[in-house]
């Protein structure tokens, strides 16, 4: 979560999206313990998000993106685990932004620009929307308004995500039209403008 965290609301906006999904089908399959821990976060991090979104009042900081990833990657690994009939490739396809936006990020810096992938760079796809598609001169509406681009992009995977959350192969194929989506969307994006 943290390498998204560059936008008003939009690590923890992924974040209740991913536990909504999460909880969703926790409570389809009968872990209700697990249901109402995901509502029980998806509270606590919409009293975050208020303050947070659009107004930029409080920052989650490296810290609060790290424990947002933690617990989404907690309850992950719970769900699977207690219940086998829940594909491994759903909660993996429920974080596909952040996962692919790291990966990606990770390949950009290390293979192409042969730099160390600690390095941090401004070519993150949240800042490109910023920079390309936001065309508003309030810096603060500006960022604000970067969020949902990536809210919706999210849920490109999190929807289909739910609906096949225990089909593995139509996960895995989705996840890669995900990867594919991603790709394109971020070559246009980098491409903005040029001839």
């Amino acid at each position: 979560m943290n390498i998204i965290d560059g936008s008003n609301g939009l690590a923890s906006g992924v974040s209740r999206l991913s536990h909504m999904a999460l909880g969703y089908v926790s409570y389809l399959v009968g872990d209700y313990h697990l249901a109402k821990q995901c509502l029980i976060l998806c509270c606590a991090i919409l009293g975050f998000f208020l303050w947070n979104y659009p107004s930029g009042s409080i920052y989650l900081g490296d810290g609060g993106a790290y424990l947002l990833g933690f617990l989404i990657a907690e309850v992950s690994v719970l769900l699977v685990q207690r219940n086998p009939e829940v594909s491994p490739w759903f909660p993996l396809l429920v974080v596909a932004y952040p996962v692919v936006e790291t990966l990606f990020s990770i390949y950009r810096r290390k293979i192409l620009r042969d730099i160390s992938p600690g390095e941090p760079d401004r070519l993150h796809l949240h800042s490109l929307i910023y920079k390309r598609l936001v065309k508003v001169e309030d810096k603060l509406l500006r960022n604000s308004m970067t969020s949902p681009y990536l809210w919706t992009l999210s849920l490109l995977s999190i929807i289909p995500a739910v609906v096949f959350w225990r089909n593995t192969l139509i996960l895995i194929i989705l996840f890669l039209c995900f990867v594919w989506v991603y790709v394109a969307l971020y070559r246009r994006l980098v491409r903005f403008g040029k001839v």
